[in-house]
């Protein structure tokens, strides 16, 4: 009975994501077009998250250099540790990580907003002044994060390079001009542009599942309380599922 309740509780939560995701299309080009409240949202969503994405990447790619690089020294082909860690960072660890940081503070915060707003009854005020919640509250949103997850994805790729680098200098004992020589030899265009895609869909994800749990919030502080942690839950695991199709995809228009 349980399964049962959890799967019909599932397909109740992608029928509701995916009825938003229509009201969000129908709403994206209706005038007026709230430029203004995407601003604020940019502002929120990318400025304030630069701090935490650029400090998780740089040390991921420390990381990756150092696990890489000395493996790689055991069978004398460590020269080869930008190639490799480019590849992954350009293509998973960015991403996915950055999505997965976002998604932690960005997807939390925006479902206690809207939490709060549906049980102090502020939604249901502003269907009384004819202001469509969607338009006012979920467009901007969404729209914030998919654009603004790819700009934090490039910015996360440039620092995770730059501590990959420093690892190779300092423990590797690579210069840093056959680093970077090296990593733009192996690495093209369609690695990073594989990357920027997958954290548009991310942002999507995100920002959409966030919208729907702070929309259906029930029971006051408390369910904004279970709402919020459901939602990251649910964003995290969407981003590791979506990685695997998304890589398939990627994967085979490469061929």
């Amino acid at each position: 009975m349980g399964m049962t309740e959890a799967m019909a509780r599932f397909v109740i939560e992608v029928g509701e994501v995916g009825l938003l995701t229509l009201s969000f299309v129908r709403q994206l080009f209706r005038r007026p077009l709230g430029s203004r409240l995407v601003v604020e949202q940019l502002d929120n969503i990318g400025v304030r998250s630069l701090s935490i994405v650029n400090l998780t990447a740089i040390f991921s790619g420390m990381v990756l250099a150092l696990q890489t690089g000395t493996l790689l020294a055991k069978f004398g082909a460590k020269i080869y540790v930008s190639r490799l860690m480019g590849l992954t960072l350009f293509r998973e660890m960015g991403p996915v990580l950055t999505a997965l940081m976002i998604g932690g503070r960005v997807g939390a915060g925006i479902t206690a907003e809207l939490g709060s707003m549906k049980v102090t009854e502020q939604i249901d005020a502003l269907r009384a002044l004819a202001v469509n919640p969607v338009k006012k509250l979920v467009v901007p949103r969404v729209l914030a994060t998919m654009v603004m997850l790819p700009v934090l994805t490039l910015i996360a790729d440039a620092f995770g390079i730059i501590g990959g680098m420093l690892i190779g200098v300092t423990e590797l004992g690579l210069s840093a001009t056959y680093f970077f020589s090296s990593l733009m030899q192996m690495t093209q265009l369609r690695d990073v542009f594989g990357g920027l895609f997958k954290a548009v869909v991310f942002g999507y994800l995100i920002a959409i599942i966030a919208c729907e749990k702070g929309l259906n919030v029930t029971g006051g502080a408390d369910g904004v309380g279970r709402a919020t942690t459901a939602t990251v839950v649910a964003a995290s695991v969407s981003i590791l599922v979506s990685d695997f199709f998304l890589t398939k995809l990627l994967l085979s228009f490469s061929l």
